[in-house]
């Protein structure tokens, strides 16, 4: 028998015993594991692509349609308990009354009407107290279908969706909108456009030029229908379009429902909720705002959102009142004496008037105030204003000063940077970042923020069906520096960058200076919007910004307000914090996922993607 090192048989047979155990327990166990493995592959199968073995390990047999084609979702309800603030726990929230189903909180005309109704201030945002808040959902009408695809959508929209016949009979003969069995349409008429806005823009860009990529961002007032701003899109020129609530029944429910950038807004004592700087052009066509009253205040108002350079068109009362004045049901001796005064408050303001031709007036504010200021010596109102921030736009009041523009080194230089044209603007570092006039963001700061969205937009891909033309209308309710707008820049859709009013950096004017359009909002408060307007809604960040301001679930129930049936939402926060969100939005009916960062899963932020549920409410509905 052969021995081990000390000679002893006894010891060589404990060893032998031992390993023998040993081998035996590593054989039970190695089938074991192969058995497993063999039964696992002969009842999963083969996963035809990538997008479908990501799904395969899916891990919440609730997933949403959604959500196809992600890395796996992660489910942290059993590990994190946190105290939820919904005003009344986990339960569903009940549908709303019928009745609220246009239902805009800081414009409602019941609310307004108790307001002050000297320069329409009560038509202005008066949004309801926490005694008034509605802890419900607004309900879609019984028959709500998803709105037409675009480019389908700018010409047509469904009955049901919005029930309102009232402007296609008031404004028949100006083609505005006209019912055709189960839908609208939008001839893309106008009060002063009766060939069409296609042919009323054309008439434009004889006189200024607009396809050359000097102009790309506008704002009309009192927009009706936003058909002008429809129809400026295939020219690269996107438009920001307002009008008040219920001038004309649902004008900018139904601009949203087409598909074309709109807000509820009005010219009233209040600043509008854009930075300075921000318009290549402006525009009112026949949009009954007295420019010629106040002080001109309303015309200095435009002065301080428009561009060094920038273009003001008005058509419509006084332009052309020797032919028109009487149809305008005004006497000659009126027309001509608003027209003077428009005129002079436009020279007061040091804008030069480009041209008059048939039913248009333009003129053009200067490149920078240095002849400006020699000018105010003959001109002493308005003054140039002193000591305004003019960036500053929510809940401020309009003043009656002309607001100051940067200053240059000769009279052939543009105040605040010349900008690119369009599209190479969008990724050219803005001339307020190039500048440093937004503290604390560089150029290499821009630049890195562009390169983190593509890596965002080619994973949102994967977790969102945003490349097949599921969505038009999207809002990104903490912009930054507007890169989730410039990566999508390929797909048919818009976004709305709001700059929250009380984030640490206003980059809403670099926004515009890239090409895009946006505003300024506090999400403690409803937005100025119809339920039911966009299709995406991209929240990054916000609820870390709001968490110790405001209930998180007002805000939850704003956005689930303003989605589509069907609409997505994409969520990026912490853990903890997501956490809390899905249960505000499972008691909300929305079906979610929290996904990992793009990065990977050591990341502390995750992603939520949510969909709304398609619901409707009842005709006879009357749940509160």
């Amino acid at each position: 028998m052969p021995k081990d090192y000390n000679g002893s048989p006894k010891h060589y047979s404990q060893l032998e015993s031992k390993r023998n155990r040993l081998t035996w327990i590593l054989g039970v166990s190695g089938l074991c594991i192969l058995s497993y493995v063999m039964g696992a592959w002969k009842n999963t199968p083969t996963p035809i692509n990538q997008s479908e073995a990501y799904s395969k390990v899916d891990c919440n047999i609730g997933s949403t349609q959604s959500n196809k084609g992600s890395s796996s979702n992660l489910d942290f309800a059993s590990h994190h308990s946190l105290e939820i603030n919904n005003q009344g726990g986990l339960q569903e929230f009940p549908p709303c009354d019928m009745t609220y189903s246009e239902y805009t909180p800081c414009q409602d005309p019941a609310r307004g009407r108790k307001f002050d109704r000297n320069m329409l201030k009560y038509r202005e945002r008066h949004c309801p107290t926490k005694e008034e808040l509605l802890f419900c959902l607004v309900p879609a009408p019984p028959k709500y279908k998803t709105p037409f695809k675009w480019p389908q959508s700018r010409d047509y929209a469904w009955y049901d969706n919005i029930p309102h016949k009232e402007l296609s009979i008031e404004k028949a003969i100006q083609n505005w909108i006209q019912v055709e069995g189960d839908r609208f349409r939008f001839p893309g008429g106008g009060t002063m456009f009766p060939r069409g806005a296609d042919a009323y823009i054309d008439d434009i860009n004889e006189l200024i030029p607009l396809t050359s990529g000097n102009i790309r961002t506008a704002i009309d007032t009192g927009c009706g229908v936003a058909s002008w701003g429809a129809y400026l899109l295939k020219r690269d020129i996107i438009a920001m379009s307002f009008a008040p609530r219920d001038t004309h029944e649902a004008q900018v429910q139904f601009a949203l429902e087409r598909g074309v950038p709109a807000m509820i807004g009005i010219m009233a004592s209040q600043r509008l909720p854009y930075p300075a700087r921000a318009f290549d052009m402006a525009h009112c066509s026949r949009c009954l705002i007295p420019w010629n009253k106040y002080d001109g205040m309303y015309l200095i108002e435009v002065d301080r959102v428009l561009r060094p350079g920038g273009y003001w068109i008005l058509s419509g009362p006084p332009i052309r009142w020797k032919k028109y004045w009487r149809g305008w049901e005004r006497t000659q001796e009126d027309l001509k004496q608003e027209q003077d005064s428009i005129e002079e408050v436009a020279k007061s303001i040091c804008w030069k008037k480009v041209v008059e031709k048939d039913d248009l007036s333009i003129w053009q504010k200067p490149k920078n105030h240095i002849e400006c200021a020699q000018t105010k010596q003959v001109y002493k109102t308005p003054h140039i204003c002193q000591s305004d921030n003019p960036d500053m736009a929510w809940y401020q009041n309009m003043e009656k000063c002309i607001t100051p523009l940067p200053e240059v080194g000769s009279s052939s230089k543009v105040a605040g940077g010349e900008l690119e044209k369009w599209p190479k603007r969008a990724f050219t570092v803005p001339p307020r970042i190039s500048s440093g006039s937004i503290p604390n963001i560089n150029a290499e700061k821009f630049q890195k923020d562009n390169e983190l969205w593509k890596d965002r937009m080619a994973h949102y891909k994967h977790i969102t069906p945003i490349g097949q033309g599921r969505y038009r209308n999207i809002i990104d309710m903490n912009a930054y520096l507007g890169g989730f707008a410039a990566a999508l820049l390929k797909y048919p859709v818009w976004v709305m960058n709001v700059v929250p009013s009380n984030s640490a950096h206003d980059t809403l004017g670099a926004i515009y200076e890239r090409g895009f359009i946006g505003t300024y909002h506090d999400w403690c408060e409803a937005f100025s919007t119809y339920p039911r307007t966009y299709d995406l809604i991209h929240a990054g960040g916000v609820f870390g910004m709001y968490q110790d301001r405001c209930n998180i679930t007002v805000i939850l129930l704003e956005m689930d307000r303003i989605l589509r049936p069907e609409g997505t939402v994409v969520f990026r926060e912490g853990v903890e914090l997501l956490t809390k969100i899905k249960s505000v939005t499972d008691a909300m009916k929305w079906k979610s996922n929290i996904m990992d960062h793009e990065n990977g899963p050591f990341n502390p932020e995750k992603i939520l993607v949510a969909e709304k549920t398609y619901w409707t409410g009842e005709a006879k509905d009357n749940h509160n």
